[in-house]
């Protein structure tokens, strides 16, 4: 996830308390519940989820912060909307009157009203000096719902003492730094917390370690074929789970066609490492993963699908997996790829790619299209 904001190291004593703090965030938004964010100079916004608010909670979110609430967006879902291109990473939305739940659940939602022409009037402004307004977003897209959210302004004179304020209300209170540094902290935090030999179809000799954040969140696994030396470039993949394609054996995608060649080339080779990462659908989740494959059917390819949706084009971030390499004690991969991005985060994050082996497929029917979206706008090198 890219937010515009830096990353800083944050002391290892903090981390308990950020993932923490923004696990339960995420929890309270996937429940429809609205949480407190907390930014600089005093700044503090009451958020809920868009895909979830109702008439009710707006009323609510106007009373307990005292200003009307507006529409968090991502700039890319705004340019879908037609309301301008913007620097910043997210835009809020206001009208000349204050929208309504379902007008929110609308914008928000690409499947609803593409065209969008009963809304007139729309204002949106820049959000680059409202930090919480892009943490708001930013925690959506960690619950894997859609990159929108309501935000009212904390203006109320009783909520100076903001922690008390939110216990007196229950409702919860996330740092909204917390939330912007959560998957680089997450990704340091990763250790492995179990393991076991599992022989597979085409690969016997295999295990199986599983890596889990602090947080207790999902888990990352990295699938051991052989006996790989360390002293040695490893040959491994790195592969986001696919539901979809894995499991079912979708004819939309190729992922299930990758997973299995890698196992069986992994093996041929003698040995490798296979990194099955937690990052359903390029790191958007299985439901938002659904809604793209509706706009595919409506007309638009695999990039713009997402971006209809508010998302970029890949949201994926591989520092857990060169955690996880460094950890198994491989500093060096030959890595079958075909996604030149992979090749430079993994570079970014110290690991030396000494080749990029080719890993492709017969494409059919289905994914005909997904694949030559995948090389034209993707730079995926078939």
């Amino acid at each position: 996830m890219t937010d515009g904001y830096t990353h800083i190291s944050m002391p290892a004593s903090r981390e308990p308390v950020t993932l923490l703090a923004v696990d339960r965030a995420v929890s309270e938004l996937r429940r429809g519940r609205m949480v407190v964010l907390s930014g600089g100079g005093g700044e503090a916004v009451l958020a809920e989820a868009a895909e979830a608010v109702t008439a009710e909670d707006l009323t609510r979110l106007a009373t307990l912060g005292g200003s009307v609430p507006v529409l968090a967006i991502t700039s890319r879902r705004a340019a879908v909307l037609s309301l301008g291109a913007y620097a910043a990473k997210v835009v809020t939305l206001t009208a000349p009157e204050p929208l309504t739940a379902p007008q929110i659940r609308e914008l928000a939602d690409p499947l609803s009203d593409l065209q969008r022409p009963h809304f007139m009037g729309l204002h949106p402004a820049e959000a680059a000096l409202h930090g919480c307004d892009s943490a708001a977003v930013a925690l959506t897209k960690l619950a894997r719902l859609l990159p929108a959210a309501v935000t009212v302004r904390l203006t109320n004179a009783d909520a100076d003492d903001r922690a008390a304020w939110a216990a007196r209300h229950d409702l919860l209170q996330v740092d909204a730094g917390d939330i912007f540094q959560y998957e680089i902290t997450s990704a340091r935090t990763l250790r492995a917390v179990g393991e076991a030999r599992v022989p597979l179809l085409e690969a016997q000799d295999t295990r199986i370690v599983a890596y889990r954040p602090l947080d207790g969140g999902l888990e990352h696994l990295a699938i051991i074929i052989g006996e790989p030396d360390p002293t040695r470039p490893a040959l491994a993949r790195l592969h986001s789970e696919c539901f979809t394609g894995d499991l079912l054996g979708s004819l939309r995608c190729d992922c299930g066609d990758q997973l299995r060649g890698a196992i069986d080339e992994i093996a041929r080779a003698g040995g490798g490492i296979l990194l099955y990462l937690a990052q359903e659908g390029r790191g958007i989740g299985l439901v938002n993963k659904l809604h793209a494959y509706e706009l595919q059917d409506r007309g638009f390819d695999t990039m713009d699908a997402n971006q209809q949706l508010g998302f970029d084009a890949d949201e994926r971030v591989y520092l857990p997996a060169a955690r996880m390499l460094r950890h198994l004690g491989f500093n060096r991969v030959r890595l079958l790829t075909n996604n030149p991005d992979k090749v430079d985060a993994l570079s970014r994050y110290g690991i030396v790619v000494e080749e990029r082996v080719q890993h492709a497929f017969p494409s059919n029917k289905h994914n005909e299209a997904y694949l030559r979206a995948k090389a034209a706008r993707g730079g995926h090198l078939f």
